[in-house]
């Protein structure tokens, strides 16, 4: 996966998470639709971590085998 694959899917999961952060009754946010809201705000965070990993042990292999 090259830097700009993964800014696209970066930009999705923001996206994805403004989109469902609409959807959130916040007097109860833990009832019907809004608990899939939130549900929806959590799994992007989680992509968006997983990616910055990844890029992140991408950038410590590259220094790895430049030695």
């Amino acid at each position: 996966m090259n830097k700009a694959v993964t800014i696209i899917l970066l930009v999705i999961a923001v996206a994805l998470m403004a989109y469902n952060a609409t959807m959130i009754d916040f007097e109860n946010p833990l009832k019907d639709d809004s608990s899939v809201a939130v549900i929806g705000i959590i799994a992007p965070l989680c992509a968006i971590l997983l990616i910055l990993i990844y890029r992140t042990s991408k950038k410590i292999q590259e220094k790895v085998k430049g030695r």
